[in-house]
This record gives C-alpha cells, structure tokens and sequence, in this order.
C-alpha cells in the first residue's frame, strides 16, 4: 500500500485497487491534456475559410482553453478538499467527452462553447495531477512527472501531425478531426473509474496548517508561477501560429504542421528526463540556465537564421518547451511541504500563468493582421525567453514557496 502519511487522509482505502492500475491511468489522464488543444492549430486556416472567421477569432479557439485555466485552477483545489482527488478529476473527464462532442456541431457558437468546456475539464485535472503524484509516489515523484509529461506531450505530438490528414479526409472533414479525440477521453473515463473506490481528503488539521501562511503572498510561489505562465505563453503561441509562422517561410501547409509534431515530438525525451535530473539536484538554477538559453537560440535562428536550418530551430524549440514545462511541473513538489500545497501552487501558477498566456494566441494573431509580419510576434517571443531565463534562474534555488 502506498504512504499516505503527506495529506493525513481521513478515509482511504487505496490498497483495494492495484498500484498499476493508477499507473495507467495517471498515463491515460495524461494523455488528454493536449492533445484536444494541439489538434486546432494546424486546421486554424480551414476552420477560418470554412467558417468565415477572422486569425483573432480562430486564435480564440487557442485562447479559450487557457482562460478556463486561469478561472477553474484555483477551484480545482477546493473541488478535491471536499469530493476527493479521484473523484473530482473523474468529473473532469466527463466534462471533457461533453466539450469535445459539443464542438463537433455545426453552428459556430457550438465551437467555441464546446472548446470552452473542455478548457474546463482539463483546468481541474491539470491542476490536481502534479498533488496526485506527489501524495501518491513520494519516493518516485521526479519519475512519474517524467511519465506524465511524456505521455502528455507524446499525444500532443501526434495530434499535431495526424489532424491535417484526418481532416483531408472527406468522410471527416476538420469537425470529424477534432471530434475523434474522444475515443482517447472515453477511454481515460474507463479506466479511471477504479479509482472512484477512492475517497482521500486531508484531514482538517492539514488544511488549517496549510492556511497558516498563503501562497499569494509568497514571493518564490509568484516567481513560479511566472515561469509557468511565460512558458505556456509560449507553448500556446507556437501551437496556434507556428505552422503559418513556417509557411511564411516557405514551407507547405502540411509540412508546416509536421513541424509542429516534429517540435513536440522533439521534447518528448527531454519532459521525461528533466524531472528525474531535476529530482536528484538541491538545485535546479542549472537547468532553468539551459531551458532559457535554448529558448533564447530557437526564436533567434526563426527571426535571423537561414530557412533551410528551420528543422533545428524547430527542435530547439521543442526541447525547450519540454524542459521549461516538465521543470515547472517539477517545482510544484520541490518548492511545496505537502502534497495539498502542491496542489495549491499548482493552482495558483496555473490560475495566473494561463491568464497570461491566454493572452498570447489572440494576441499575436492581431498583431500579425496589423503588420502582415511575423517579425514583431517572433520578436516578442525573444524577449519572452529571456524573462523565463531570468526568472528560472530564480526559481530554481532551493527551498519552499512557504516558511511553515
């Protein structure tokens, strides 16, 4: 039986399920926190043309799912210090099969509400996951982040790269590409449903002490969570126009969008690597120094480099990605003294960080349409990268977001 000793359960009865069990479906939950995202972006041209949509609009379509980040983290945590861990991220699962069916309707407004909707789902098991693992793999926690990030960004991955294909598909179309992420979601619903014999909620002395000293007036949770929104800013910016980016300099629709894959692709072995390093380091100042400077080198190759080296720029960059996101998923747990905190942070940096990230996708969209240039968008993904540095060299000192 697993140790349970972090959050001083009042009621668990984990050893009636088997510990793999949760292994997969830690991997499966994982599974379905991008790739119902990563799929819009190389389809953003034709879900435009064929619904008559401006680049502002069609960057919502990124957006929204980052402004249901910002609004449902913080609730995330409150939802599961009442129904549970397992139970509340089960709902969030079924949220998420109703979003992704809504959005294959056909008015436009079925769109954008069934987008928002899965924004949602993924809000809450977005933020309970890091605490799931903390709670649960104590002694493995730099693993199981490295398992989680994998499988999360492996299905990103392929999302990226099969949605143009599928949507080329007459019988599909882009509707019927957006909408077969749902098999991928029934079946994290199925196999989650184990865990409902579960009912894990720390102890009321747990959640006073952790109310002792908030994190919102903690400055290492602050620079944490600008690590994460600055990196997600960027992420998110890449998903919605990095393909258009590329056909800007040369390349084909589809070739555009396998870049896009080959960019996710690309950190899958490096969110699988990081945490265990980060795990065994007092300090992680050195690794956030790598993540900023591979950032830093990606935009420039973009802006000043030659085009036929565009494939390396597109790998740096999805190191980088990979990296920055599997380090802050990591800090969650290094910089938080229980498993409820780590929760709370992750809320928290999820809440603010997609708040500030939201506002990229639309963002660089309007600029693009004002300047008919991708010059200024790649400039300010430029500086982006030297505030992650800068601010990942901050976070990564070693201690906790909290004294007590």
């Amino acid at each position: 039986m697993r140790n349970h000793t972090d959050s001083n359960p009042r009621k668990s009865n984990r050893s009636n399920v088997p510990g793999w069990l949760l292994v997969l479906g830690v991997i499966l939950v994982a599974t379905t926190l991008r790739a119902p995202i990563t799929s819009v972006g190389p389809l953003a041209d034709t879900i435009g043309a064929e619904s008559g949509i401006s680049h502002t609009m069609t960057g919502m379509l990124t957006t929204l799912p980052l402004l249901a980040f910002a609004f449902f983290s913080p609730l995330a945590p409150r939802l599961a210090r009442r129904l549970g861990m397992e139970l509340t991220m089960f709902f969030g699962l079924i949220l998420l099969v109703a979003g992704i069916l809504l959005r294959y309707l056909p008015a436009v407004w079925c769109l954008f509400a069934g987008t928002a909707l899965l924004g949602v789902a993924i809000a809450l098991n977005n933020v309970l996951l890091p605490g799931l693992i903390k709670r649960e793999f104590p002694h493995r926690v730099g693993m199981m982040t490295g398992i989680y990030s994998f499988s999360m960004n492996a299905l990103a991955a392929v999302a990226s790269g099969i949605s143009i294909p599928l949507a080329n598909n007459p019988s599909l179309g882009w509707r019927g590409a957006l909408v077969s992420w749902v098999a991928l979601a029934v079946l994290a619903v199925l196999l989650w449903l184990p865990q409902l014999r579960i009912k894990h909620i720390p102890a009321e002395a747990a959640l006073h002490g952790a109310r002792k000293q908030s994190l919102w007036t903690a400055p290492l949770a602050w620079v944490i969570t600008l690590v994460m929104g600055l990196q997600s800013l960027t992420f998110y910016v890449g998903i919605a126009w990095l393909p258009e980016i590329l056909q800007g300099l040369g390349l084909s629709a589809a070739s555009a969008g396998w870049m896009l894959s080959l960019m996710q692709f690309a950190s899958l072995p490096f969110s699988f690597i990081l945490p265990l390093i980060a795990g065994r380091l007092r300090s992680q100042r050195g690794l956030a120094l790598g993540v900023g400077l591979l950032f830093i080198i990606s935009y420039a190759g973009l802006l000043w480099g030659s085009p036929s080296l565009v494939g390396l720029w597109v790998v740096l960059l999805g190191i980088a990605g990979g990296a920055s996101f599997s380090l802050v998923v990591m800090l969650f747990a290094l910089r938080s003294r229980t498993a409820q905190q780590a929760a709370e942070l992750s809320g928290m940096a999820q809440s603010v960080g997609y708040l500030l990230a939201a506002t990229g996708p639309a963002l660089f969209g309007l600029i693009h349409d004002v300047t008919r240039s991708w010059t200024l968008p790649l400039l300010a993904l430029l500086v982006t990268s030297v505030l992650i540095l800068l601010f990942g060299l901050k976070a990564g000192k070693p201690g906790y977001v909290t004294s007590e």
